[in-house]
């Protein structure tokens, strides 16, 4: 929303003591969007995705890592990136700010990528080039520690960038207004807009320069991008609405496991237990809506968390109403904000299989993409195998606005309901997808080998375009599952607590990356003792790929029965 120039606002903040103050915040909307867009968004996600997607190709080319060692790497890179924002979630809301944060953390990422960089231009910091007959030389450990490095920086740069540039852009607007909310969608909508259009410019143009042109200049071009957004993002350091850090909730969960662990041998009365709980009055009044009391089965009640809450003779309550001591008693609303956490946990939980398929979808992929035909017709140009990424999120961007205006207005005048699904479903159709990717996945990797054995060539005839469709299938399904996940978690959280939703989702991801990579290391090692044939070979010609898709696939099937069981025990928040 844009204000008069004149117009300071009232908000409502919360300081450390939890008493309520008065402050002038004067909010700039949409005049702050230019250097949050541009710095914070365009040019960051430019620069970091840049270098990030085409991590496969970099490390097997220049660094002449095996495909298995490659794998490893780019998994448990992409599960630390994922999972650091969790760290750094807390940090800003607990001490330093979402405008420290990003600022620190759009430097690291500086850092990072100019690190990288380097590994390609300078010679010393990389293997020589391979001599036709010879064997390549690996990297020394001088070279790869400089490297690991640079994906250290980018870690941080990560960890502080994913979890606060949403909820900085929202804090431009006033949530007490219409225009203000309106603003807040808005800038929503423009954030994905924007992840895509860079997501896609990273994977065809930047990734093109660096597969065919220069590796030097292909990753100079992210940390020069990556130069401008720090510059953009700090050049609208005086028109940003800077909101001070209130706290961690993560001490709030704490206090209730500590206080429910104490109280443990006290029993709750069968009737009307509530009545025995502290529950002080003028919380209703709060800024954070209030929850209903959840009572009403055992596995949906937690009434062994309820115990947190029940006053004793020995508990000292202030005049506020609120516990002298919170890790001896808490409050009601304390205990059914963790409730609310229990209780989405393990539909969180089938996100982390869930990204198996999307994982290999975006790493062996790549290798297939190498050992098939990847030119367009009989001209000489090759689609740049790490290219193949932007087909999932093509997928996505042309499956959104279909079922947006098509396929949801339709479904809606049947079920009633709103946007046709609930976000449950919506997620389980996402499941179902992912095991026909892995399975058609399966099947063409299957087509591809044997082409490729039939000629009797490492690059077989076989095109890559076959490739494409399981593709654009995976971005349809995270179309259902991944956007459902998010818009799940920020719905169903507490209001206070959607620092820790919005890392919940990159949490997911981390533990996906780091199953993947355990799941190929084991396969690696079980398929290939003796005379088996290992399914994860150098040559994937010589190994049986579609088999292990298969095997993900099964998985898969498992999973989405656990999710089943889920949903089905899920309650809403009320």
């Amino acid at each position: 929303m844009m204000t008069t120039r004149g117009e300071k606002p009232q908000v409502t903040e919360r300081p450390e003591n939890g008493a309520a103050a008065e402050t002038e915040i004067k909010y700039t909307g949409w005049k702050a969007m230019p250097y949050i867009v541009a710095g914070n968004e365009i040019f960051e996600k430019l620069g970091a995705l840049g270098t990030i997607t085409n991590l496969v190709v970099y490390l097997t080319a220049v660094f002449h890592l095996r495909s298995i060692t490659t794998a490893t790497i780019v998994n448990v890179f992409n599960g630390t990136t994922n999972l650091a924002p969790v760290l750094g979630a807390f940090l800003a809301d607990t001490y330093l700010g979402r405008y420290a944060t990003l600022g620190l953390a759009s430097v690291a990422s500086q850092l990072g990528l100019l690190i990288v960089m380097l590994t390609a231009a300078v010679s010393r910091l990389h293997p020589p080039r391979c001599d036709p007959g010879r064997l390549c030389s690996g990297p020394t450990p001088g070279q790869q520690a400089f490297l690991l490095f640079g994906f250290a920086f980018l870690v941080i740069g990560a960890g502080g960038i994913r979890p606060c540039n949403l909820a900085f852009g929202a804090d431009q607007f006033d949530p007490r207004t219409e225009d203000g909310r309106k603003g807040i969608n808005s800038f929503f909508n423009l954030y994905y807009f924007t992840f895509n259009l860079a997501m896609m410019i990273s994977a065809t143009l930047i990734i093109y320069v660096q597969s065919n042109v220069s590796w030097s200049v292909g990753l100079a071009i992210p940390a020069v991008l990556m130069f401008f957004s720090c510059a953009f993002f700090f050049l609208g350091s005086r028109t940003y609405v800077k909101v001070r850090p209130e706290g961690s909730p993560f001490s709030s969960i704490a206090q209730v496991l500590v206080a429910a662990f104490r109280k443990r041998r006290l029993k709750l009365p069968d009737d009307h237990p509530e009545e025995s709980l502290l529950d002080p009055p003028h919380l209703s009044s709060s800024l954070i809506s209030r929850l209903s009391y959840t009572n009403h089965v055992f596995m949906d009640g937690f009434r062994i968390l309820d115990k947190a809450a029940i006053v004793t003779p020995e508990d000292e309550i202030k005049p506020d109403g609120y516990a002298a001591d919170p890790w001896q008693l808490c409050t009601l609303q304390q205990v059914e904000q963790v409730k609310c956490i229990v209780r989405i946990i393990p539909v969180w939980s089938t996100g982390i299989l869930y990204q198996l398929a999307a994982t290999q979808q975006q790493t062996y992929v790549i290798f297939q993409a190498l050992q098939s035909n990847r030119h367009l017709g009989r001209s000489n140009f090759q689609i740049p195998a790490a290219s193949f990424v932007v087909f999932p999120m093509l997928g996505m961007s042309l499956w959104i606005p279909i079922y947006d205006r098509i396929v949801a207005p339709r479904l809606e005048r049947i079920t009633k309901k709103e946007g046709g699904l609930t976000l449950l479903q919506r997620m389980g159709i996402g499941l179902v997808l992912s095991v026909a990717v892995m399975t058609t996945a399966g099947v063409i990797e299957e087509r591809r080998r044997s082409h490729a054995l039939r000629h009797h060539r490492t690059v077989g005839p076989f095109s890559s375009l076959w490739l494409i469709p399981p593709l654009i299938l995976l971005g349809v399904s995270e179309a259902f599952n991944v956007i459902s996940q998010v818009e799940f978690y920020y719905k169903q959280f507490p209001e206070n607590m959607r620092s820790i939703a919005g890392s919940l989702l990159f949490c997911g991801f981390a533990l996906g990356g780091y199953l993947s990579s355990l799941m190929v290391t084991v396969v690696h090692r079980s398929t290939g003792r003796g005379q088996s044939r290992n399914w994860l070979a150098e040559d994937l010609n010589k190994g049986r790929l579609d088999l292990f898709y298969y095997s993900i696939a099964v998985l898969g099937v498992l999973n989405l029965v656990y999710f089943a069981a889920c949903a089905k025990w899920y309650r809403y928040k009320a």
